[in-house]
């Protein structure tokens, strides 16, 4: 399985969230960019992240002065940042899931930016399609959730709903242990009395 950091872009130019909103445009314009990573203020602080989409909606739509807005005035912070060791496929559900486009990938420090654009362009899933094992597909969503929780809020209806998803999924895996359970001792039985009637689906 491919990870984050076989696909992502190692080249990422940043912004400091007190610059003008019109020097990001200038910066994102001059490098072609969608999108720029705010820069922490500090070791502790979180990375954010302005997008084209943040300066049409918030200044462009509405009139306001790019000149004295500043980045840190429109950017997403936090914003969902992922591990470089993350498969590809566990970042295209998380991309799918809380509806962003790309992501910093932070290990401790800044090392790329990932984007759906990565998955597409660079990954091999129509090559080799992934499909996760029930007990992964688990876990993934469980990371989804705590994603999505922290992005949009404990009591928000996205998290409510990412958390459905676990108990669905954690419903099929209990259903199939009941199953392979109740196969495993109907086997066992047939073992015991291969002439038993119920037994004939075990024949050759």
């Amino acid at each position: 399985m491919l990870q984050v950091k076989d696909i992502m872009t190692k080249e990422v130019i940043t912004i400091s969230g007190s610059a003008t909103v019109a020097e990001a445009v200038k910066l994102m314009k001059e490098k072609g960019l969608r999108a720029l990573i705010v820069e922490p203020r500090s070791g502790r602080d979180p990375y954010g992240m302005v997008t084209e989409t943040d300066i049409v909606y918030k200044v462009a739509a509405y009139g306001n002065d790019p000149k004295t807005l500043r980045v840190f005035e429109i950017m997403t912070k936090p914003c969902i940042t992922v591990a470089p060791d993350l498969g590809v496929e566990y970042a295209a559900r998380l991309f799918a899931n809380t509806r962003i486009r790309r992501a910093p990938v932070v290990e401790g420090k800044l090392l790329g930016i990932v984007s759906i654009s990565d998955i597409m362009h660079k990954s091999d899933f129509v090559e080799k399609p992934m499909q996760l094992f029930l007990e992964d597909r688990i876990d993934a969503a469980r990371q989804d959730a705590r994603a999505i929780c922290a992005e949009k809020g404990a009591t928000s209806p996205e998290c409510a709903a990412a958390w459905d998803v676990v108990e669905e999924l954690q419903a099929i895996a209990a259903d199939k242990r009941q199953e392979k359970k109740t196969s495993n001792s109907l086997k066992e039985y047939c073992e015991a009395n291969p002439d038993a009637p119920e037994c004939r689906i075990y024949e050759d």
